[in-house]
């Protein structure tokens, strides 16, 4: 699970097993695997990163994409 920012500020945790594909609209819209889409306030670094980050702690991931997680979106932190 992944928490993102509405466009209210309101904070929500998303599946990130659900996340089909990320895109900037110019705000960041994130479509599921239903076909329902989120727009949310980070950026489309700051979400693969949190997905990224998601992946590794599930153990999905391997080493290789956890020695390249800050060459997008400047590593593990995420601002708004």
């Amino acid at each position: 699970m992944i928490t993102l920012t509405r466009l209210n500020s309101k904070p929500f945790v998303l599946n990130a097993i659900y996340i089909e594909q990320v895109e900037a609209f110019p705000d960041t819209t994130i479509t599921l695997s239903n076909g329902k889409k989120i727009v949310v306030q980070e950026t489309v670094d700051d979400v693969i990163v949190l997905v990224k980050k998601f992946y590794q702690d599930i153990n999905v991931v391997g080493a290789k994409a956890r020695d390249n997680i800050n060459n997008i979106g400047g590593g593990d932190t995420v601002s708004k």
